[in-house]
């Protein structure tokens, strides 16, 4: 199955973005540290092409810490600046304003080397939608400049931000590709949240998330719902965190949606602790 859709906001978010990539010195690209590789989008990857950048791991509060030290050594590796953040942690923000600065000062050095007065450096930002961008500018910027909430798809145009006097920042719309070839790519940006619940059934998506948790985190599947490793019957599998947690229709049915609203709150909120969905490349 391949999962594909195109919404006209996103094509032109695309060319937005290609005509001003020569007005920045750098690219500040965010993904989510739960699912790092799923949440960079290809097709930006193709615009951006040769520019330095830095690419910020947001919600590390969620995400599982050795997997996220193995992620940043691997974008590292490829040549990119990068850091994991919370966004309410201060020393967090600080550190990506420093990073910021040092990926700047190249480009001010050769200005400075032509006779030219420096200027604040210019970067933009760039993410898939609901990866925390706008949340990090208000942090960034030390008071709400840019729209936020829950929903995928909160900014729907660019403008410049004077980030502390440090450097300037192009706030970008968050853009999704044309499809995923990959399913499980699909699944991974669901199960957080990336994409709307309604563009994969919700019980599959919850499934998806079990089978992982039951396979990479057993003990916090054992602990918040009882379900052991072993346990690959889904059906019973829902009926039994239904019946735990209340998810009852007329009759006592359990009701299957609200179960699958339960599994995945749980690890959006991190009531399941500190998840990371996909492992960095093995040959590290």
């Amino acid at each position: 199955m391949t999962i594909q859709w195109f919404p006209g906001h996103m094509a032109k978010a695309r060319r937005e973005i290609e005509e001003k990539l020569k007005l920045v010195d750098f690219v500040v690209e965010l993904v989510d540290a739960r699912v790092p590789l799923s949440s960079q989008n290809p097709m930006l990857q193709q615009v951006i092409k040769q520019k330095a950048k830095m690419i910020v791991l947001m919600k590390k509060d969620l995400a599982d810490q050795n997997e996220t030290d193995k992620w940043i050594e691997y974008f590292q590796m490829q040549g990119n600046k990068a850091i994991a953040v919370d966004v309410n942690n201060k020393a967090d923000i600080q550190k990506v304003i420093q990073l910021a600065k040092e990926l700047g000062q190249k480009k001010m050095a050769q200005l400075k080397a032509k006779g030219i007065q420096p200027r604040p450096s210019r970067a933009m930002i760039v993410g898939i939608p609901n990866v925390g961008k706008s949340t990090l500018i208000n942090r960034l910027v030390n008071k709400k400049i840019a729209k936020t909430g829950d929903r995928p798809g909160i900014t729907k145009h660019q403008a410049w931000i004077k980030v502390r006097g440090d450097f300037e920042l192009l706030d970008t719309p968050g853009i999704l590709w044309p499809k995923f070839d990959d399913e499980i790519v699909g699944y991974r940006l669901a199960t957080i949240g990336t994409i709307k619940d309604t563009i994969l059934s919700l019980q599959d998506i919850a499934a998806f998330a079990l089978k992982f948790l039951q396979n990479k985190y057993p003990q916090s599947a054992l602990e918040r719902y009882g379900i052991q490793p072993d346990m690959d019957d889904m059906w019973d599998v829902f009926v039994r965190i239904g019946k735990k947690f209340g998810a009852l229709e007329s009759g006592g049915h359990v009701n299957f949606d609200k179960v699958a609203e339960i599994i995945l709150q749980d690890l959006r909120v991190g009531r399941l602790g500190s998840v990371t969905l996909e492992s960095a490349p093995s040959h590290l």
